[in-house]
């Protein structure tokens, strides 16, 4: 979802990419309640953290909380955050959108900040 919202609501001010410590495809219920408000992320997956270098990045965002756990040149760069946010997987849709509605909230404050 974070990914979808920031190549929304960030095209032409900056690039992203999405990774996790394994790839892994979209839940399909994010699926779901992001093209609510019109953003489809079906295409979108995330790739494994081995697949990239960190010096390629200005700004390193964790979902989950466990920022502590990644590689210290990933967590050292210009801008980390480590977003603690509720793993909606395995609740009811209304999850989904608060945690939706969050991310949208947090994206929209970091590209005003990297902007």
């Amino acid at each position: 979802m974070a990914e979808g919202f920031a190549k929304t609501l960030g095209e032409g001010k900056i690039e992203v990419t999405s990774s996790g410590l394994e790839a892994s495809r979209v839940h399909p219920t994010a699926i779901e309640v992001m093209s609510e408000i019109g953003i489809d992320i079906s295409n979108q997956t995330s790739d494994p953290l081995g697949d990239f270098q960190a010096d390629d990045y200005d700004a390193v965002i964790s979902m989950c909380g466990c920022g502590a756990g990644l590689p210290p040149k990933w967590v050292t760069q210009e801008v980390f955050e480590d977003w603690e946010l509720d793993d909606p997987d395995g609740q009811p849709i209304e999850t989904f959108h608060r945690v939706r509605d969050e991310i949208k909230e947090r994206v929209a404050k970091l590209i005003d900040q990297l902007s």
